[in-house]
């Protein structure tokens, strides 16, 4: 159902892109674009998703491909800290709401929660104009 929505509505938001793959339908790759006013803000970002089979009863495995400096993004591997790839999932997200979360989580960083500690450790201290410049680097 997701898969017909996506080829009938392509250029219904013009920050993402999903593209399934022809030979994996539990395969799916997103281009995103990083948001206005940050410091991705120019940038486009590759996210690899894994269905699960159970989809969508189970979330989809999410990363980034693209390197990203994010408190709630691991630098190396990619993965992702948002409560509704975990915990807050539920079967009325879609992939484009998952995208959407991700743009939001790239604009509202959670540095409680860091997965990239020294990019969580520059805005809990305060050093805002730091992260911004190592984001801004990496974008």
């Amino acid at each position: 159902k997701e898969y017909k929505e996506v080829q009938r509505e392509k250029s219904a938001d013009p920050d993402i892109q999903l593209i399934c793959d022809d030979s994996n339908i539990f395969k799916w790759t997103a281009l995103i674009k990083g948001p206005s006013e940050t410091p991705f803000e120019g940038g486009v970002f590759q996210l690899a998703f894994s269905i699960p089979e159970q989809y969508p009863l189970l979330p989809p495995q999410v990363r980034f491909m693209t390197k990203i400096f994010h408190p709630n993004v691991h630098f190396k591997t990619g993965e992702i800290c948002l409560d509704i790839l975990k915990n807050a999932w539920s079967p009325a997200w879609t992939l484009q709401s998952v995208c959407r979360a991700i743009i939001a989580l790239m604009a509202h960083p959670e540095a409680d929660s860091p997965l990239n500690c020294d990019s969580g450790n520059l805005l809990r201290s305060g050093d805002i104009r730091g992260y911004q410049s190592m984001a801004r680097m990496y974008t």
